[in-house]
């Protein structure tokens, strides 16, 4: 087995394909091994080669660039085949702070905070993360706020809830609720210690008796690892990693908890009594998202930076994870996804809202006011995408996979799909859709029926122009057919 945790001097290698790179190179002195992605997809496979604090990157490298760091004096640059490039990483810098980078490497130096991930995926070693003194924690500093849809406190402090938590009787849960969001599930996947670390302090400040990982079933590679680092070390309680269906829904965290329970139907839970009173098997539970808990295993060894995790999905080259300053915009996550040309971007998870402006700062105040999302996802629509199209399409998805729990929801979903075709067959009703989803918004039992709303309503004000020409019979983008189907 070998331990890299400690070592200075090591080749890396990250992202898909790593472990057949990396197999049968390597010595003693230069460790050669695969690790969890970077988050920016489209430079893997990507080496690092490591000496005493300074890294040499190669991206895109095949089995030569791999064998030739490993073999070259770790003072030099290695000799790279691909597109290639170098940058020094300051030894004792923020694990989570995102490193300012002009070179080629910027969205690999700025994903995952510019740490160079440290768990290969065929030992068990221990990063860092998981060498530490476990955390002390009864009470988390009250500036620490929920990150994400999937996590119970989003955008509001969780201290006042875990003191109510702690002082209930019975058993008590933690949740690490890492389904559906590709900067959760790269966190499990390259740093599984640090979730861990912020969630057993979690669970010794409530005196949770129980821990759960929850992943989607879609996420293989996170899932292992999780189960590695939960096998690896004592955590004070039992932890168990449970994966949950590849649907959306699925990561709201009252129907996180009926996944976690093995329930088959995933419904919203009525509320109250939310999950600090009634949650996995009826008793008190914390709900974080892996965002939160790795923030917290941050803040409580002194360093909780202002940073949000954000990934770069759709019409892309690569989905891309990156960690910017709150300060930092839209157009921060997209350029270092080499965004160029597009339409629009959804902003803030499958229901997000819709814009064209992208230089709109990430702290989640600042999103909210310009009705944007803040679940840490933004969603490119290519230059030749149709706005209208999209949003009748992402209507329909909310239309067809809702929980059905609530009328609001399974309803509301249906009409407004029903009113977003009738603008193909020259019926264009704001009025009847802002009624609607002001229902929706108001009455919705959770966060899926409440958001889908705010998909159509941003789109409606941004290509006010475009839903018009549909209505008169013209697609602006020439992609639908008007008048029949879409």
């Amino acid at each position: 087995m070998t331990d890299i945790s400690e070592r200075t001097t090591a080749v890396r290698v990250a992202g898909a394909g790593a472990a057949d790179l990396v197999a049968g190179v390597g010595s003693e002195d230069v460790p050669a091994v695969a690790v969890g992605s970077t988050g920016a997809r489209a430079l893997e496979p990507l080496v690092v080669a490591t000496r005493e604090g300074s890294s040499a990157f190669v991206a895109n490298a095949g089995a030569d660039a791999v064998a030739d760091a490993s073999r070259r004096p770790m003072g030099r640059s290695p000799t790279a085949r691909t597109r290639e490039s170098t940058t020094t990483r300051r030894p004792g810098r923020s694990r989570y702070r995102p490193s300012p980078s002009s070179t080629a490497s910027e969205p690999f130096s700025r994903a995952a905070g510019g740490r160079i991930p440290a768990i290969p995926t065929t030992t068990r070693a221990p990063s860092a993360s998981a060498t530490r003194t476990p955390t002390p924690c009864s009470t988390p500093p009250r500036t620490l706020r929920g990150r994400g849809w999937g996590d119970w406190c989003t955008d509001d402090p969780y201290a006042d809830l875990w003191a109510g938590v702690r002082d209930r009787d019975g058993p008590t849960s933690v949740v690490v609720n890492a389904h559906g969001n590709p900067g959760d599930a790269l966190l499990l996947e390259s740093d599984p210690y640090a979730v861990l670390d912020g969630a057993s302090a979690a669970a010794r400040a409530v005196g949770a008796d129980y821990l759960y990982l929850y992943a989607s079933e879609a996420d293989e590679t996170a899932l292992e690892r999780a189960r590695d680092a939960a096998e690896s070390r004592d955590y004070g309680l039992p932890v168990e990693v449970v994966s949950g269906p590849d649907v959306y829904r699925a990561a709201e965290p009252t129907m996180a908890i009926e996944s976690i329970e093995g329930n088959h139907r995933l419904e919203a839970r009525l509320r109250p009594p939310g999950p600090e009173d009634e949650g996995v098997y009826g008793n008190p539970t914390i709900v974080h998202t892996a965002r939160t808990y790795a923030h917290l295993a941050s803040a409580l060894h002194g360093d909780a930076p202002e940073t949000r995790v954000v990934s770069v999905t759709g019409d892309v080259e690569a989905t891309t994870t990156v960690e910017l300053a709150e300060s930092d915009t839209v157009a921060s996550a997209t350029d270092a996804a080499g965004v160029d040309d597009f339409t629009a971007a959804c902003v803030g998870g499958k229901f997000g809202g819709i814009t064209t402006d992208l230089d709109v700062g990430l702290a989640p105040e600042t999103l909210a006011e310009a009705d944007l999302g803040t679940e840490g996802t933004i969603e490119v629509l290519g230059s030749d995408r149709c706005p209208v199209a999209f949003v009748g399409q992402r209507t329909n998805v909310a239309a067809e996979t809702n929980c059905g729990r609530c009328v609001p929801c399974r309803e509301g979903t249906t009409q407004l799909t029903e009113k977003l075709r009738d603008v193909y067959d020259g019926t264009y009703d704001e009025g009847g859709m802002a009624e609607l989803m002001g229902v929706m918004e108001s009455t919705s039992i959770c966060a899926f029926g409440r958001d889908v709303p705010r998909t159509v309503r941003t789109a409606m004000r941004e290509f006010d122009d475009a839903f018009e020409a549909h209505a008169d019979g013209t697609c602006p983008s020439g992609t639908c057919a008007i008048g029949g189907t879409q």
